[in-house]
This record gives structure tokens, sequence and C-alpha cells, in this order.
């Protein structure tokens, strides 16, 4: 894996995420990630990656539940326990899901490719967390412009900028030839999650196992 970038050798760990912001599991798994960190002590280092649950998704988007009962055939009774169980775990890992029959499910196209130009700027990771919180705890739409240029300038970017980048498509070709670089890699479902741009863990482990892999590879690399 050549496309993980690195913070060198001064003892951070490296952590890569591929994860869409429409992801609620995606979600989970950060929040088990970055309690397991705290439980270790870990010096790390996030590096958000693009990857799209549905990219051919129309700019209308569609109803959540009338999305995912098309998608994978989810039943009304099996949709409402997923968003109760959802629920709970966000509440325990301090995270808000704010679910309602008239959520869509939208295109990200466009958030990823403000993620992209966030990233320089040292702001992609609070504008991927604050990304998540939008769109799960306000139901916001992610593929307006004006609402990704809202969000950007509530974590310092530069709002004009912002728009400036959504509506030229500056980065829309980096971001597919990274999401192409991360399915070429076997990756079609998220979160996976790369240590040390070697050990790839897939979907929300828990805080338990997290801590688990955290301090196996500590204690491998003071070995």
């Amino acid at each position: 894996m050549d496309q993980p970038t690195t913070t060198g050798g001064d003892g951070t760990l490296q952590i890569d995420i591929v994860s869409d912001v429409v992801c609620p599991w995606c979600v989970i798994g950060f929040k088990q990630l970055e309690k397991a960190l705290h439980i270790t002590g870990t010096p790390a280092h996030v590096k958000w990656h693009p990857f799209e649950l549905n990219p051919h998704m129309p700019d209308a988007g569609e109803n959540l539940r009338e999305h995912l009962a098309n998608k994978y055939g989810t039943t009304p009774e099996q949709s409402v326990e997923a968003r109760r169980r959802l629920t709970q775990l966000g509440e325990d890992l301090g995270f808000t899901f704010n679910y309602a029959d008239d959520m869509r499910m939208v295109n990200t196209f466009r958030a990823h490719q403000l993620l992209h130009w966030a990233g320089p700027q040292g702001k992609e990771h609070a504008l991927k967390l604050a990304l998540f919180e939008v769109f799960f705890g306000q139901r916001a739409d992610l593929n307006d412009p004006e609402t990704l240029a809202d969000v950007a300038a509530g974590v310092g970017l530069d709002r004009t900028e912002a728009l400036f980048v959504l509506k030229d498509n500056r980065f829309a070709a980096a971001v597919r030839d990274e999401e192409a670089f991360w399915t070429s890699q076997g990756i079609h479902a998220v979160p996976a999650v790369i240590f040390d741009r070697q050990h790839l863990v897939t979907g929300a482990q828990g805080v338990e196992n997290y801590t688990s892999i955290l301090r196996q590879l500590v204690g491998g690399a003071a070995a």
C-alpha cells in the first residue's frame, strides 16, 4: 500500500481510515477507536480517505428508509431496530444520531472533494467530524454546496473558497483516483482502518478490540 501518508519516525502511529460521511458504522468505529487511543495513551495521526457508499446516488438523494429497503431488503421493523441500536451505541460514545422518517441518503462526492481541499490546511479531521455531526445530528444535505460551505466555515475554513472548490470541481479527479486506489486494494466496505500502513481492520471493532490492537502494535514497536 503506497497511498497512505506517514508522519515519520517520531513514535506517532499512522492510522488511515477509509470511510464515507453518511456511514453510521464509520462514526461508531471511529469513536470506539478514539476511546481506545485515549485508554492506551497512543499518540496517533489520523488520515481520512474517501469512499462512496452510493456513487450513483442522484443529486436529489433518496429517503433513507426506502433506500435501505431497496438496496438491502431492510424491512421497516429492521430499520427501527437498527436505528435504535445505532442511537444507543452513539449515546454511549458521546455521539448523537437524530434519525427521522424524512431523513435522506445523499450523494457525497462533493463532501469528499471538500475534505481533500481541507487536508493541506490541517482541517480535514475537524471537517470530517463536523460532517458526521451535521448529517446524523441535523440531517443536513451534504450534497448542497451552501450547506457544505457553512460546515467548512464552522471549522475555520474560508467559506467563499469552499464554494469555489465545489463549483469548479478542481479536486474531482484526485478524489476519483483515491477512491479507485482503495477499491483496487480490495476495500469494498467501510469503515476500513489501516494501522501503520500494514494492518487492515474492517468494520467497527469495539473499544475492547481496538484497545487490544493498539497494545499489540505499540508493544511490537517497542520490542
